[in-house]
């Protein structure tokens, strides 16, 4: 696949279009996974740490969970998928590996800024969002603390919807 992707070509409105829309998302992250090494001259084990850590938010949450075009996510979405989706679908959340996947986030979506795939104010509040750490770290902590029925609060707290 060449860098440059069309936009509309990762909507998706039925399971056809998600099935179709993670098979371009792969190979589009084979051109992000290039230009790391090529153009950021990231080792491969970094470019290889970025790349799946960008894999799994995309493929896992905004394709197969949220259903949404990779391109036109809102910046939030970030935050909603390290302090509440990522926590609840991992048997141990941790902000070590949550940090290794948001650094991922945020250098893809810098390399979509790049090609124009998403404007440079999305791409600046993601990786506001991607740089949150104590943010994620109060709520991985909050998570272990939960007891009765806290965890509606904590939920409501950073709801995904």
């Amino acid at each position: 696949m060449e860098e440059k992707a069309n936009i509309d070509d990762f909507t998706i409105a039925s399971l056809d279009d998600e099935i179709k829309v993670d098979k371009l998302c792969v190979e589009f992250l084979g051109a992000f996974y290039k230009h790391l090494l090529d153009e950021r001259g990231l080792e491969p084990l970094d470019a290889g740490s970025r790349a799946r850590g960008a894999d799994y938010f995309l493929r896992d949450f905004i394709i197969a969970d949220r259903r949404e075009n990779i391109f036109q996510i809102t910046p939030e979405r970030v935050r909603q998928f390290g302090g509440n989706w990522y926590i609840l679908s991992n048997m141990e959340p941790n902000l070590a590996e949550l940090g290794d996947i948001l650094a991922g986030v945020a250098a893809f979506y810098e390399f979509c800024a790049g090609l124009n795939l998403i404007d440079r104010a999305a791409n600046s509040e993601i990786g506001a969002h991607c740089l949150a750490t104590d943010y994620y770290t109060e709520r991985i902590e909050a998570f272990h603390d939960i007891s009765g029925d806290g965890f509606i609060a904590w939920n409501d707290a950073c709801p995904v919807t």
